[in-house]
């Protein structure tokens, strides 16, 4: 079985220039440099996008059941910059070759980056299409899938042998020649902007506009 969670609710991802959140207690944590997928309906994936599936990684390595407090807080998922639909030049075969790269800049004068290689991970994209959305389980509006990645910063940021973890001011850049730049700062998550625009607000945005 994958491991397959809930990263954020709907409407609740950061795009690009935009902040990520941390949570202000965690002192473990990591971006997670992804590709994402889009998926329809009826389980076709349609296009893909980058994400960032932001990481308190103290918080995960508790317990498992912590899990998703460790995934899911204000501004912990962003993708972007756009979604590039399927056509005859990009398409899944295309995602599973793709190389995502990552570059964090601290406003400590800390650089770092690396790279994620889409080859080596060991799940194939329609393996995890298949375990989320089938006979099983339904998205009647469809899903945007992360697909993991072979990232995990280890390089020591202020103490000889504790690795990295974020400040606040980070700037976060991940990247692909296909996909372009999704470019975030980080913020701890109580101080970010809420989110309070979720599909009751949608509904009443397109009734005021009499678009529904």
């Amino acid at each position: 079985d994958a491991e397959i969670f809930t990263k954020g609710p709907t409407l609740s991802a950061m795009g690009t220039a935009a902040q990520v959140g941390i949570l202000s207690t965690s002192l473990w944590n990591n971006p997670e440099p992804e590709v994402a997928i889009i998926i329809d309906s009826r389980g076709r994936v349609v296009g893909s996008t980058l994400a960032n599936d932001v990481n308190l990684r103290d918080v995960e390595g508790r317990s498992a059941l912590l899990l998703p407090k460790a995934k899911d807080n204000n501004a912990s998922c962003a993708l972007g910059p756009f979604i590039r639909l399927f056509d005859d030049s990009f398409d899944l075969d295309s995602v599973r070759q793709m190389q995502v790269n990552l570059e964090i800049d601290g406003p400590d004068g800390f650089h770092l980056d690396g790279t994620s290689e889409m080859a080596q991970i060991s799940r194939d994209p329609l393996d995890l299409v298949g375990q989320l959305i089938g006979p099983q389980h339904q998205y009647p509006d469809g899903a945007v899938l992360m697909l993991g990645t072979m990232f995990a910063p280890i390089v020591d940021r202020d103490t000889k042998d504790h690795g990295f973890t974020h400040k606040r001011g980070d700037v976060v850049r991940i990247s692909s020649r296909e996909l372009g730049t999704l470019v975030n700062y980080v913020e701890e998550s109580e101080r970010c902007e809420p989110w309070e625009f979720g599909i009751g607000s949608l509904m009443r945005n397109l009734a005021s506009r009499n678009l529904l």
